[in-house]
């Protein structure tokens, strides 16, 4: 498995564990509408995609998956400080280009950002 997506499995238990009982919940269906999530990162290093169906299970790709909500092209260094912190303070400097190719994506990083480390 590639660095990238090594990182990103970490990421995916997480969110799968946060996400899945929410989607049972009172607000599951307003959730639901923002599923499914394909997001790809990209570093100098390599490619890898983080995929979360509309059940709320996550899983990594390695390679960019089609289709992407969201691409994030960032440096590897500053990648793995955000993920293993998910502290947007104290990163390695470096440009953190993102693109959000659909509305879902948008909103769903711009509401995960901070807890990611983005």
């Amino acid at each position: 498995m590639s660095c990238t997506a090594d990182l990103l499995t970490s990421v995916s238990t997480s969110v799968e564990g946060e996400l899945r009982p929410r989607l049972q919940g009172l607000f599951g269906g307003m959730i639901r509408a923002y599923l499914p999530q394909t997001w790809v990162f990209r570093t100098e290093l390599d490619v890898a995609s983080l995929v979360v169906d509309r059940d709320g299970h996550a899983s990594v790709v390695r390679a960019a998956a089609p289709g992407p909500d969201v691409t994030i092209e960032v440096g590897h260094d500053r990648l793995r400080a955000a993920l293993t912190t998910r502290r947007r303070d104290g990163l390695p400097a470096g440009p953190m280009t993102v693109t959000p190719h659909t509305a879902k994506g948008r909103a769903a990083f711009d509401y995960l950002r901070g807890r990611l480390g983005l």
